[in-house]
């Protein structure tokens, strides 16, 4: 398969013509404003990544189980400390993706610097190959109009030299030899603007090929650079998950830890009252106490 290129498949007939040209520098535009979009895709996704850190960092002090004990309140205050992390770790995320964004940022004002410079020079050269072209084309139609200016005085003279007289022939004369050497003028004028333009011509060539192997150039690292930076923020959001699991695997790992039976233990010894439970009430008589307080008294004294 023939590879193509930029220098090969720009060009047009008419040599004023900048069709080409500025297919190219719209191409290479519309690239740049790629850059510009996903650049601010990555740092609007690094704002997301700081929302979501600071708000995970405010949720990590908030009260959780205060009033647990053993080894629950380890695996708790563990859990705490590694939603404060996974936040820490979110806001380093969100700094790498701003630094990524940057990179792009400095790389497409690269770009730009290069090319200005190089379109500056191109539309210099446009210009000088316009005028120069404009001012060939008019020598010509100058040119070809002196030659038909003196053919026409020739013919006229040729037609008058036996019906003029002597005075009449010299001025027939002297109006062809001012044709003659205004239409060899125009000549010198025409074949003088045509090599001035193949020297413009060739040197707009040359720079023209430079210039669309240069853009093609950039257009390659512009690819590259946005497929490179596309595939380095999916590496930055996988390495998150990765760092987030393993945050979270250490707090399995404390839960693990966590010993229902201890814990229980550990209250009962911390906060246990007595061993004993209370004695059961037992009925009481309340006749049976008075008699017992009154000596030598048996049982309840009826009056009759």
């Amino acid at each position: 398969m023939i590879e193509l290129h930029f220098k090969d498949n720009f060009w047009g007939a008419d040599i004023t013509s900048t069709a080409g040209y500025d297919t190219i520098i719209q191409h290479l535009n519309d690239g740049r404003r790629t850059c510009k979009e996903l650049e601010d895709f990555i740092k609007a996704r690094a704002s997301v990544e700081e929302k979501y850190a600071k708000e995970l960092l405010n949720l990590s002090k908030k009260v959780c189980g205060q009033n647990e004990m053993n080894t629950l309140k380890k695996s708790l205050d563990f859990f705490k400390m590694q939603i404060e992390n996974v936040g820490l770790s979110h806001l380093q995320l969100a700094q790498t993706m701003r630094d990524e964004a940057k990179k792009l940022e400095d790389f497409r004002e690269r770009q730009k610097e290069v090319r200005k410079k190089v379109e500056q020079h191109m539309d210099a050269l446009h210009k000088q190959t316009a005028t120069q072209y404009k001012k060939t084309v008019e020598s010509k139609k100058t040119y070809e109009q002196k030659c038909r200016d003196k053919e026409d005085a020739e013919q006229t003279m040729n037609r008058n030299v036996s019906a003029s007289n002597t005075k009449q022939q010299e001025k027939l004369y002297a109006k062809t030899q001012q044709a003659k050497q205004t239409a060899e003028e125009a000549d010198r004028m025409y074949s003088h603007n045509v090599t001035m333009f193949n020297k413009i011509r060739e040197e707009w060539l040359n720079e023209y090929i430079k210039s669309c192997e240069m853009f093609e150039q950039q257009e390659v690292e512009r690819i590259n650079s946005l497929r490179n930076t596309m595939w380095t923020h999916l590496n930055h959001l996988s390495q998150q998950c990765v760092t987030s699991d393993e945050l979270n695997e250490e707090v399995r790992k404390s839960l693990e830890q966590c010993n229902i039976k201890d814990d229980i233990e550990h209250f009962i010894n911390l906060r246990k009252t007595g061993d004993k439970p209370p004695a059961p009430i037992t009925y009481e008589n309340f006749y049976s106490n008075q008699r017992a307080s009154v000596p030598g008294r048996t049982g309840p004294q009826v009056t009759r």
